[in-house]
């Protein structure tokens, strides 16, 4: 072989070469290099080295071991090992725990066989000829251990005590990819750079000929950039999060020393589910949340589900009870066929093929019977008013005739024929008895708003050891399905006129104490009626992050929200995946995502006001410096009320939680059930291993008569409810105060993003009703800016760009004042003839192209690592102009309003027309409902229209026509009227049908607008050759 060839040819030979210093080392040579140094001692024993092989042995063939074939029984890759001849590899050694390594290595030497006193030509150990001589099969390591009689050692060390199992996390973080992630962050920069200069450019480049137009534009565009700074700046560090469920079930459920029977060890969740008017909120849809819940792949002694019924609705009450019924065979169905969604509704209406990746062969018959019991179901909750209305009617009958038997025997005789007794017209229960929540016809206990507290436990808490369904049973097979569902309790907390019941927040603090009271849970899931869990395993999700290391500092875990029935061309942005897919992953990477609603899991020793363990502080211009957080404060007494604090009041620890203490003693232990596992010694604060595996105890009477009592509407006078523990008052956005709170105490939030979507909820996809949504969210931003939550007064545990997203939470709606200003620029230019620059030049189209070239290049990079499509990007572009200059500006005006005067102002829908087409289920999104939020934008097409007609015909017909103005004006006017497009379409209705009360108002305000602007600047006859004006 030549020393010149390659190094990769080298890699395939089957011979080579090498020599032996004088100190024993062997060195690999190529032939030209052995012959050119043959006169070198080192090199004399030089000799051609061959890899040992099984069939390729050095020595003479006595020593060869026997069998059929190079490739025979003692093989180490042979199915079998023979120890026929000799001694095995063990034999002949001293055996015990004090020798050593280097014991059982020498004594293979003292093994009979010859063939294993033979060396390879160099005279060295060779442990592959070792391996085939003493018929092993692959040797000692983790991947295979012989445990057998001749081992190699016997000291009852098997292959599972060699293993080294180590720690595996639950969780992992998944960075964006360097080469997308940089020039993001670079070209945020860049952007923000060329924004600062053409800020500075504009300022030193006045218009005189508009000054008004130019201060104007100037004092948007400034805004505008410091709006944009407190929307990206939060996403300069996005990162994707992925589980190991695998690693759950082996921590959780697997047989260990400390959980023989593989029980589950995993924490208990409390799912709570709200809802307020069955008209609204039809139960069926409830119904069918609830029947997900119960269905959920989670151990079933370990779920609790609660439905919060703040209308204290008869109707809702009894559809909860048909469908924990319906639940008895619906959830060993998907138990047993691994079905999925678990939603029978979105189940059954699914358009794929029910049967892919289905193998059990009685799966169609199954799902036929199910279905048909799903109908009977869905036929019974339709039918409940009517059976509902007749059982009253029936009681109410009955109770007037009881009353005037009692009359007549009172009196003796029978009654005047004109006297008429009639009792009281009661709502009654299938069992006879009176409703104790609202009645049909309100009267006094049994109204909204004036009832008394319920809590009725419809299924009971489940054994701990699963109970198997037996052949046949109730028409189905269940056999080795466990049928057990988990706990459900129905739950109307009470109501009195005179207090404030708080709204949504009242009544999910209301389902906080009663289910510390039933369950206690350590976790809380809360989702709306009609968000159902679309993955049965996202529990499973969500507690892997609570249940990793450094998981106790949690507060919870955000779910992105997914929604169903939109239009294909989401008109309105109701996916909202921009915020979702970008915002919300990008504050992932700082403190965590901001909760939203639903869909959140909750540590419930968070709610409660209590700070994490190991809390951050951050100090520094942008917070860059980190430190241990300082001792806390206990909260002041009441006599200390006028001193003013030492601390942020955040940061003090609750003291007043109510006067049950039963509740108080449930606090200690959701903290510790809700710790991680102590598995390693890296874990801090943790639980040992099989604290959890002690079944839960059956419910009593009396545990049930206090959880009563702390859903009554006293129950929260004198205490810490609704102010520091507990979903937070005073706001229409509770769910951001609240996540704010736990931030701001240091805690931290997770946003898990599964590959199938954990919840599926609704969305309106009508533009009234859009509207009014945003309207509800931005008003609640503004009393956030007016309040204490501003993040502007945060503590030092809130990191910097943490601060700056939820501080751009309560500046958002002031957008809308600058953003109505500019729409109406374009319209202003074109009536006045001049422009927001005294002229189109060179600097200017510049900065205009590297502004825009840079955004284009930003959404690109967004879009490549948080997966939102460009057409997604567009709809939020354009919805953004549409909210913004009618939801978000009305929510500044009442917010100011309700600040400065104290006045609240409710709009509410003027018109309403219903839906044509029942068939259709986007006809919602053709229904025209007037509201006065339409009038703005309505202004702003109408203006610009006009505008754009009055100045393309003043510069045709000009003498000297100025194009460069048109088109300046005319550009920025068509931008204004494409983001207004959907707005537009929207009051179109089907098939284009404008209502005639648009028309009214567009000629109304033409007419106003036209007549305003000749008062404003009258005609003249000098304006006509440069284009200022036309001669009306």
């Amino acid at each position: 072989m030549s020393s010149e060839s390659k190094a990769s040819d080298r890699q395939h030979q089957n011979v080579k070469f090498a020599r032996r210093t004088s100190s024993g080392r062997i060195v690999s040579l190529s032939r030209d290099d052995d012959i050119e140094s043959t006169q070198e001692n080192d090199y004399i024993n030089y000799t051609v080295m061959l890899p040992p092989t099984p069939d390729n042995q050095p020595g003479s063939a006595r020593d060869k071991p026997d069998g059929p074939g190079p490739y025979g029984s003692t093989s180490r890759f042979g199915a079998e090992a023979q120890r026929g001849e000799g001694e095995s590899v063990g034999s002949g050694r001293g055996v015990g725990n004090a020798s050593g390594k280097v014991d059982r290595r020498m004594s293979l030497m003292k093994n009979n066989n010859k063939s294993m006193l033979l060396r390879s030509q160099t005279q060295d150990w060779d442990h592959n000829r070792w391996l085939f001589e003493t018929k092993g099969r692959y040797g000692i390591g983790n991947a295979y251990w012989q445990n057998d009689e001749n081992s190699y050692d016997d000291t009852g060390v098997t292959m599972s005590d060699f293993m080294d199992k180590p720690w595996k996390p639950l969780t992992r973080k998944v960075k964006i990819p360097g080469g997308v992630i940089s020039p993001y962050r670079l070209l945020i920069v860049v952007r923000l750079v060329v924004l600062i200069f053409f800020l500075v450019w504009r300022i030193q480049n006045p218009n005189p000929e508009a000054m008004w137009l130019w201060g104007l534009s100037v004092v948007c565009e400034c805004w505008f950039a410091f709006s944009w700074l407190l929307d990206i700046l939060p996403k300069f560090n996005p990162i994707h999060r992925q589980t190991d469920l695998g690693a759950l079930k082996e921590k959780f459920e697997t047989p260990s020393p400390s959980n023989p029977l593989g029980r589950s060890d995993l924490p208990g969740i409390d799912l709570f589910v709200s809802t307020a008017d069955p008209e609204k909120e039809p139960p069926l849809v409830t119904a069918n949340t609830v029947l997900s819940i119960l269905a959920v792949d989670y151990p079933v002694e370990k779920v609790a589900c609660y439905i919060s019924d703040d209308g204290a609705a008869i109707l809702t009450f009894e559809a909860m009870a048909e469908a924990i019924k319906f639940a008895e065979v619906w959830v060993p169905f998907c138990r047993k066929h691994n079905i999925e969604p678990r939603n029978p509704d979105s189940y059954f209406s699914i358009k794929t093929d029910p049967t892919k990746n289905k193998k059990r062969p009685d799966f169609v018959k199954d799902r036929r019977w199910i279905k048909r019991e799903y109908d009977e179901f869905k036929v019974r909750i339709n039918g409940l008013p009517d059976a509902i209305s007749k059982r009253c009617e029936m009681y109410n009958k009955k109770e007037d005739m009881k009353a005037r038997r009692a009359s007549k025997e009172k009196d003796g005789g029978p009654l005047p024929p004109d006297e008429e007794i009639q009792g009281s017209k009661a709502t009654w229960m299938a069992d006879g008895t009176h409703w104790p929540g609202t009645w049909y016809s309100p009267t006094a206990d049994h109204s909204k708003g004036n009832h008394a507290g319920i809590v009725q436990v419809m299924s009971k808490v489940p054994e701990s050891d699963p109970v198997m369904g037996q052949a046949d049973e109730k028409k189905l097979d269940f056999t080795g399905v466990d049928t057990r569902i988990p706990m459900f309790v129905y739950v109307s907390r009470e109501k009195r006129p005179g207090y404030d019941h708080q709204k949504k927040a009242g009544a999910m603090n209301a389902l906080v104490r009663a289910s510390a009271i039933l369950s206690n849970g350590p976790f809380i899931l809360n989702l709306d009626c009609d968000h159902y869990i679309y993955n049965c395993m996202a529990l499973r999700e969500g507690i892997c992050f609570m249940m990793d290391r450094g998981g106790d500092r949690i507060c919870y875990i955000q779910f992105p929200q997914r929604f169903e029935g939109v239009d294909p061309s989401d008109r309105y942005a109701n996916h909202n995946t921009v915020f979702f897919d970008g915002n919300m992953r990008a504050l992932d990477g700082l403190q965590g995502p901001v909760y939203v609603g639903t869909g959140c899991m909750f540590r419930r020793y968070a709610l409660y006001g209590f700070n994490p363990p190991r809390a951050k502080e951050y100090s520094g211009i942008i917070g860059q410096n980190k430190s241990e957080a300082t001792g806390i404060d206990t909260q002041p007494d009441e006599a200390s009320d006028t001193e003013p604090l030492a601390t942020h009041p955040d940061l003090m620890l609750p003291k007043r939680f109510g006067n049950s203490s039963m509740f108080v003693e449930s606090i200690a232990i959701a903290e510790f059930q809700g710790r991680p596992l102590a598995d390693h010694f890296s874990v801090k604060n943790g639980r040992p291993p099989g604290a959890l595996l002690a079944p839960r105890p059956a419910l009593d009477a009396q545990t049930v008569a206090e959880a009563v009592a702390v859903i009554s509407c006293w129950f929260e006078d004198k205490t810490e409810w609704g102010d520091r523990v507990g979903w937070i008052y005073g706001s229409v956005t509770e769910d951001v105060v609240t996540g704010y709170r736990m931030h701001n105490r240091g805690w931290r939030s997770v946003y898990c993003v599964t590959k199938r979507d954990a919840f599926r909820g609704t969305a309106p996809i009508n533009l009234t009703d859009r509207l009014h949504q945003v309207l509800r969210w931005a008003t609640g931003s503004v009393e956030i800016f007016f309040s204490r939550n501003n993040a502007l007064l945060a503590t030092r545990r809130l990191k910097f760009l943490q601060r700056l997203a939820y501080f751009n939470v309560g500046v958002y709606p002031f957008t809308s004042i600058f953003l109505v200003v500019y729409c109406y620029l374009p319209a202003l230019s074109l009536f006045s003839g001049h422009f927001i620059v005294q002229g189109i030049n060179v600097a200017f189209l510049t900065y205009l192209f590297l502004i825009s070239t840079t955004l284009i290049l930003i959404s690109l990079l967004e879009v490549k690592w948080s997966g939102i499509a460009l057409e997604e990007f567009w709809r939020n572009e354009q919805f953004w102009a549409i909210g913004g200059t009618s939801a978000h500006l009305v929510a500044v005006v009442q917010g100011l309003l309700k600040i400065i005067a104290g006045i609240e102002i409710s709009f509410t829908l003027t018109s309403k027309s219903a839906a044509e087409d029942e068939e259709d289920i986007y006809a919602d999104l053709y229904v025209v409902k007037w509201t006065s939020l339409f009038i703005m934008p309505l202004a702003i097409i109408i203006m610009n229209v006009v505008a754009l007609i009055l100045a393309s015909a003043r510069t045709i017909y000009a003498v000297i026509p100025q194009w460069n103005k048109l088109f300046g004006g005319s550009f920025f006017s068509f931008w204004v009227l494409a983001h207004m497009y959907p707005f537009a379409k929207g009051l179109m209705g089907r098939r284009g049908r404008i209502p005639t009360l648009i028309y009214v108002w567009a000629g109304l305000l033409s007419i106003i607008i036209s007549l305003l602007w000749i008062s404003i600047d009258p005609p003249d006859d000098n304006d006509r050759a440069g284009g200022g004006n036309v001669r009306i």
